[in-house]
Protein backbone atom coordinates (compact mmCIF):
# COMPACT_ATOMS: atom_id res chain seq x y z
CA UNK A 1 0.00 0.00 0.00
CA UNK A 2 0.80 3.50 -0.93
CA UNK A 3 1.09 6.31 1.83
CA UNK A 4 0.97 9.78 1.10
CA UNK A 5 0.20 13.10 3.13
CA UNK A 6 -2.54 15.49 2.00
CA UNK A 7 -3.70 19.09 2.95
CA UNK A 8 -6.52 19.27 5.52
CA UNK A 9 -8.48 21.30 2.87
CA UNK A 10 -7.70 18.84 0.12
CA UNK A 11 -7.83 15.64 2.87
CA UNK A 12 -11.59 17.14 3.74
CA UNK A 13 -12.75 17.07 -0.16
CA UNK A 14 -11.25 13.42 -0.52
CA UNK A 15 -13.27 12.13 2.62
CA UNK A 16 -16.51 14.23 1.61
CA UNK A 17 -15.87 12.30 -2.48
CA UNK A 18 -15.62 15.62 -3.84
CA UNK A 19 -12.05 15.44 -4.54
CA UNK A 20 -11.43 12.15 -7.12
CA UNK A 21 -8.13 13.20 -8.67
CA UNK A 22 -5.06 13.69 -6.66
CA UNK A 23 -2.34 15.74 -8.39
CA UNK A 24 1.34 15.03 -7.50
CA UNK A 25 4.68 14.81 -9.47
CA UNK A 26 5.62 11.96 -11.01
CA UNK A 27 8.77 11.35 -9.12
CA UNK A 28 10.16 7.82 -7.97
CA UNK A 29 7.61 6.82 -5.56
CA UNK A 30 4.60 7.81 -7.37
CA UNK A 31 6.02 6.20 -10.99
CA UNK A 32 5.15 2.38 -8.61
CA UNK A 33 1.17 3.67 -8.39
CA UNK A 34 -0.88 1.19 -10.87
CA UNK A 35 -4.52 0.87 -11.48
CA UNK A 36 -5.71 -1.49 -8.45
CA UNK A 37 -3.19 -0.29 -6.08
CA UNK A 38 -4.16 1.00 -2.43
CA UNK A 39 -3.67 4.83 -1.17
CA UNK A 40 -3.78 5.75 2.67
CA UNK A 41 -4.12 8.99 2.83
CA UNK A 42 -3.47 10.90 6.03
CA UNK A 43 -4.06 14.62 6.83
CA UNK A 44 -0.72 16.74 7.09
CA UNK A 45 -2.35 18.65 9.91
CA UNK A 46 -3.36 15.14 11.57
CA UNK A 47 -1.77 12.34 10.56
CA UNK A 48 -4.26 10.07 12.52
CA UNK A 49 -6.65 11.12 10.19
CA UNK A 50 -6.47 8.54 7.74
CA UNK A 51 -8.72 7.20 4.28
CA UNK A 52 -7.90 4.65 1.99
CA UNK A 53 -8.82 4.97 -1.81
CA UNK A 54 -8.10 2.22 -4.53
CA UNK A 55 -6.87 4.00 -7.72
CA UNK A 56 -9.06 3.70 -10.64
CA UNK A 57 -7.32 5.65 -12.85
CA UNK A 58 -3.58 7.35 -13.49
CA UNK A 59 -3.09 10.24 -15.89
CA UNK A 60 0.30 11.67 -16.99
CA UNK A 61 1.63 14.80 -18.50
CA UNK A 62 4.29 16.55 -18.83
CA UNK A 63 3.33 19.16 -16.64
CA UNK A 64 0.31 20.40 -14.70
CA UNK A 65 -1.25 22.96 -17.41
CA UNK A 66 -0.97 19.68 -19.92
CA UNK A 67 -2.75 17.54 -17.21
CA UNK A 68 -5.72 20.15 -16.75
CA UNK A 69 -6.71 19.72 -19.93
CA UNK A 70 -6.60 15.70 -19.67
CA UNK A 71 -8.51 15.35 -16.99
CA UNK A 72 -11.87 17.42 -15.18
CA UNK A 73 -10.23 19.73 -12.79
CA UNK A 74 -13.64 20.02 -10.75
CA UNK A 75 -12.61 15.99 -9.99
CA UNK A 76 -9.12 17.22 -8.51
CA UNK A 77 -11.09 19.85 -6.29
CA UNK A 78 -10.63 23.20 -8.46
CA UNK A 79 -12.83 25.06 -9.71
CA UNK A 80 -10.60 27.93 -11.86
CA UNK A 81 -8.93 27.89 -15.35
CA UNK A 82 -5.59 25.32 -16.41
CA UNK A 83 -3.59 28.02 -15.44
CA UNK A 84 -4.70 29.29 -12.18
CA UNK A 85 -4.16 25.61 -11.03
CA UNK A 86 -0.64 25.11 -12.25
CA UNK A 87 -0.08 28.80 -9.83
CA UNK A 88 -1.48 26.28 -6.89
CA UNK A 89 0.46 23.34 -7.90
CA UNK A 90 4.02 24.91 -8.07
CA UNK A 91 4.05 26.15 -4.76
CA UNK A 92 4.20 22.21 -4.17
CA UNK A 93 5.74 21.40 -6.78
CA UNK A 94 8.55 24.05 -9.32
CA UNK A 95 8.50 24.09 -12.71
CA UNK A 96 11.74 22.56 -13.22
CA UNK A 97 10.79 19.82 -11.10
CA UNK A 98 7.51 19.10 -13.28
CA UNK A 99 10.03 20.01 -16.47
CA UNK A 100 12.34 16.80 -14.67
CA UNK A 101 9.57 13.83 -13.43
CA UNK A 102 6.63 15.18 -15.28
CA UNK A 103 3.16 15.00 -13.47
CA UNK A 104 0.66 12.54 -12.63
CA UNK A 105 -3.09 13.03 -12.00
CA UNK A 106 -4.42 10.06 -9.49
CA UNK A 107 -7.86 8.81 -10.42
CA UNK A 108 -9.35 7.73 -7.18
CA UNK A 109 -12.02 5.93 -5.53
CA UNK A 110 -13.02 5.78 -1.09
CA UNK A 111 -12.73 2.00 -0.07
Amino acid sequence: MHKMNVRQPYFNMMKAGTKLIELRLYDEKRQKIKIGDKIEFSCLEDVEDKIEVEVIGVHRATDFKELCSKIDIKKAGFSGTAEEVQHIMEEFYPTTEQQKYGVLGIEIKRI
